[in-house]
């Protein structure tokens, strides 16, 4: 009898063809876990941290792809897995970054993790915000809170392709300068050509010296053609009301706004139906809307 050879699964169809995780019809049987490893941390504030994630697997790792606006179910065994938006670039091949908030179990076990932790990764999942459709045009790059780790690879998109697009405006508003998220970036994003970027906060402290007040506030000073502007919006739902009603207000289509839906998301494929609204599930069918969708859901925010 023969030796029985060891199988190379690195020989099988879907390992040799690349893959494509942006092809909504087949999400559902994506069920892999890439093991990945912590490789980075950062402390951001005192509630969120910055970890980079390098996928073990080199064949893997050069495979992997994402749009922005797109999450990944992070997975850390014994404790569950929880969806993250990916906050980093999508030209980045070496590890993925995904800023996580202090919020529960799961995440709480993220912050005790240090350097070399190994943890697992499905997705990426979910719909992307449409950035080569607004080519051409102006951009208003509008985050809350929490919202600039989503808004972070849209950031990266337009800036590392800034000729494609005519004028771009960042405007960032927390409660507190305690708050800000990425705020080591903000001069770089500033020196790029014809980039406005613009910080506003409810609560000042002693060494604030910004703007205080609303995120809207910051719309006052911003002129763009209506017509040719689109818009992305990142932040706590109750934000979105108040900002698309301001960018309405300013004549741009509901149409041209996008936002980024995140609720109650447990499997990110549309199995546990914990994230539907209506017949619609925010993990397949979002977590990105025209602001127009999301209008005509009901309860969606």
């Amino acid at each position: 009898m023969g030796t029985l050879r060891a199988y190379d699964v690195r020989q099988e169809s879907t390992m040799i063809q690349p893959l494509d995780f942006n092809d909504r019809l087949g999400l559902k049987s994506v069920d892999g876990v890439f093991k990945a490893e912590i490789t980075n941390v950062i402390r951001l504030t005192d509630w969120e941290k910055l970890f980079h994630l390098r996928i073990c697997d080199d064949t893997e790792r050069q495979r992997f792809s994402f749009l922005p606006g797109q999450f990944v179910m992070i997975e850390v065994p014994g404790y569950g897995e929880v969806p993250i938006s990916i906050s980093s670039s999508t030209s980045n091949k070496g590890y993925l970054e995904v800023c996580i908030r202090n919020a529960g179990t799961v995440t709480n076990a993220l912050h005790q993790a240090q350097r070399g932790a190994k943890v697992g990764i499905r997705g990426p999942f979910g719909t992307h915000f449409p950035l080569e459709q607004m080519e051409g045009h102006s951009v208003l790059l509008i985050a809350g809170g929490l919202g600039l780790a989503p808004l972070r690879a849209p950031i990266y998109y337009v800036t590392e392709n800034r000729a494609e697009f005519k004028d771009v405006h960042i405007l960032y508003g927390t409660r507190s300068p305690d708050q800000l998220l990425f705020d080591y970036q903000y001069e770089s994003w500033r020196r790029i050509d014809d980039v406005n970027m613009q910080i506003i906060v409810e609560q000042p402290n002693g060494s604030w010296d910004g703007p205080v007040g609303l995120i809207t506030e910051l719309l006052d000073g911003v002129e763009v053609d209506p017509q040719q502007t689109f818009a992305i919006v990142c932040g706590p739902p109750v934000m979105f009301k108040f900002v698309c009603r301001r960018l309405n207000e300013m004549g741009i289509p509901m149409d041209r706004m996008f936002v980024s839906l995140e609720r109650r998301m447990q499997c990110g494929m549309g199995k546990c139906c914990r994230c539907n609204v209506g017949a619609t599930y925010t993990c397949t069918d979002g977590p990105v809307f025209d602001y127009w969708s999301v209008m005509n859901l009901k309860e969606a925010i």
